[in-house]
């Protein structure tokens, strides 16, 4: 599927799995929790009938997103994971080996079932086809508690994969902020995405809208960032108390007609070293 190193390229991948978005921008408390009921209940909602170009979940007609330089701070971290079984997302590295996506990254679509560790591929700092390093997984840990069938629930939408060999230097690494971010704490979140799957793209003027919890009571990180399929698995991007970067959440679904996002909060997520 790919070629490990420096340079090389990969393989055009398949559809990955959806992570839906967020499609009217800055919504209140109450509009928040809302949608998220919503997003828990329905997904992504269809294209409307008649348009000729059917628009993406989670970008609405102001689209905040832009290009990142992927080999600046903080992006250099981020890279995208994919699987043989045709699954493309995003992932950060949080350890020299280790890496954070969501578990949904890791269904296969047509079993339903989680793939081998083997078939898993992080590709760091992928840009236009090539890749700063490569490595396979050599195993994975999901949320306790995950069903890769029904992929849910959606507060245990977290993977934590421990790579074959050592892929990052210590400035390619970034921390989890393992205290829940205050409302309004601005974010970023960037991400491979489906409309343009070679390269970053970030909305790096979005903020938290507050904590809420899923069907199972698993605390959730709500947020107005906008992101479309692919972003699944990319860090909510913060900066904590001293000023540095650090991943505030992973990213797992949203609410198809809200500006509202849903993530795993990174204290919620066990088993990173």
């Amino acid at each position: 599927m790919t070629r490990p190193g420096m340079g090389g390229r990969a393989r055009r991948p398949g559809p990955g799995p959806r992570a839906a978005g967020m499609t009217a921008r800055r919504p209140g408390g109450k509009a928040a929790r809302a949608g998220l009921a919503a997003l828990l209940l329905l997904g992504a909602s269809p294209a409307a009938r008649g348009q000729e170009r059917p628009a993406l979940p989670g970008i609405g007609a102001a689209d905040p997103r832009r290009p990142v330089d992927h080999a600046a701070e903080p992006w250099r971290a981020l890279g995208r994971v994919q699987t043989e079984a045709g699954g493309r997302c995003t992932g950060v590295l949080v350890g020299p080996r280790t890496v954070l996506t969501a578990a949904h990254c890791l269904v296969a679509p047509r079993t339903g079932r989680l793939v081998r560790p083997g078939a898993v591929h992080f590709l760091l700092g992928y840009h236009l086809g090539g890749w700063a390093a490569h490595a396979r997984a050599a195993a994975y840990r999901i949320g306790e508690g995950y069903d890769p069938a029904a992929r849910r629930p959606a507060g245990a939408d977290w993977a934590v994969l421990t790579l074959e060999r050592t892929v990052g230097a210590p400035d390619r690494v970034l921390p989890l902020l393992r205290e829940a971010p205050a409302p309004r704490m601005p974010l970023a979140l960037a991400g491979y995405q489906q409309d343009r799957p070679e390269a970053l793209l970030a909305d790096t003027a979005c903020r938290v809208l507050g904590l809420g919890r899923d069907a199972a009571g698993l605390p959730l990180l709500l947020h107005d960032c906008a992101g479309t399929r692919g972003a699944s698995g990319a860090p909510l991007l913060a900066r904590d108390a001293e000023g540095r970067w650090a991943v505030a959440g992973i990213a797992s679904a949203a609410a198809a007609a809200l500006a509202l996002g849903a993530a795993v909060p990174a204290g919620a997520i066990r088993g990173v070293p």
